[in-house]
């Protein structure tokens, strides 16, 4: 194992998409609060400002919204983007947090009329609460149950009319019934390297950090197509540059920061780099399954399959056939080796 194995298992936060406790302050700042200000994810965002002008002429809530992706796409944010330009409130919750339908009940009546509700990682709401939701998405009413045993009793309430909003990383784990509900279903795909360029560079803007453009593009470059990426390895190079070189970011100055933090010009981490030079090393090159993998990373499956694969197989590192996940050409080539003749024929059927 190379020197980057013996560090922790632990996943190097500046690499993870997934928020942390201290992304919570800045992702505030940094949101946008508003489409035009928004970056990226050009045709989604069209659709959107359709969608919201034809329901403000016809003074009516925006249809229900589910938006799918890996997480650090801005989902949360187009959600409060939605509610601003509506001018409603939004009411945020999560699946996990969901675990009693009068809990459910709860929040739903003490909505306002036309106001959002956000359930993220909605795939994770269990089947009694979804329940709950088909009446109340479509006819906009509820039915509670009063009483126990042979006394019980169910009345039916009226809602307000508002807009769901849901958000997902396994948008194939949401059941059909509460998938048909939604009147607006859309992945975020990754970002280019331009997008997040302008990312960076209205984010450093914002924090009133001095960075050239070529010190924005190297960070950029390196941020996995996700803008929360992005705007971490921004925090950490702005705190480097400024213990190192009085502040100000050049490129060879984020290239020092980001090599001090393993992140490497393709935005992989430690963790990123083991995953590919195991599958070289251990399993020469592929195939493997995804469950002896996690083993021998020592990880979840779900971990595996969820948080380190999308990218890899985004930027061509590997590839799932039938028999398991191969690395590709790049991959051998990340790896500092050459792929063997006739490794390709291991592409022909995949899927």
């Amino acid at each position: 194992m190379s020197g980057e194995s013996s560090q922790s298992g632990k996943r190097n936060d500046l690499a993870d998409p997934a928020r942390f406790a201290d992304d919570q302050e800045l992702e505030g700042s940094l949101r946008p609060r508003t489409l035009a200000t928004f970056i990226g994810q050009n045709l989604l965002r069209e659709q959107l400002s359709i969608f919201i002008q034809a329901a403000l002429s016809r003074g009516e809530p925006l249809d229900h919204v589910l938006l799918a992706g890996p997480p650090g796409l801005g989902k949360t944010t187009l959600a409060g983007i939605i509610a601003n330009e509506m001018g409603v409130a939004m009411g945020t919750t999560s699946g996990p947090a969901l675990e009693r339908k009068a809990d459910m009940a709860a929040i739903l009546t003490s909505l306002g009329e036309g106001d959002v509700l956000f359930i993220d990682e909605i795939h994770r709401l269990n089947r009694a609460i979804e329940e709950i939701l088909y009446p109340a998405m479509e006819d906009f009413q509820i039915d509670i149950v009063i009483g126990q045993g042979p006394s019980a009793r169910s009345i039916r309430l009226d809602l307000p009319h508002f807009t769901l909003i849901g958000a997902t990383t396994r948008s194939g784990l949401i059941t059909t019934p509460l998938r048909d509900r939604f009147g607006l279903s859309h992945r975020l795909e990754h970002y280019p390297v331009e997008d997040l360029d302008l990312i960076v560079m209205r984010s450093a803007d914002l924090l009133g950090v001095r960075l050239d453009a070529e010190g924005a593009e190297e960070i950029a470059c390196r941020s996995r197509g996700t803008p929360r990426i992005a705007n971490r390895l921004l925090k950490r190079v702005r705190d480097y540059a400024q213990v190192r070189h009085q502040g100000h970011i050049t490129a060879a100055i984020a290239r020092e920061a980001l090599e001090l933090f393993q992140v490497d010009g393709e935005g992989l981490d430690h963790i990123d780099r083991e995953i590919l030079n195991l599958i070289l090393r251990n399993f020469d090159g592929g195939p493997v399954g995804l469950s002896t993998l996690a083993v021998a990373i020592g990880e979840e499956p779900d971990t595996i399959e969820d948080v380190y694969e999308p990218y890899l197989l985004q930027r061509g590192f590997l590839k799932r056939t039938p028999r398991g996940r191969v690395l590709t050409r790049l991959g051998y080539q990340h790896c500092g080796a050459s792929m063997p003749n006739g490794v390709p024929q291991l592409f022909d059927n995949e899927h």
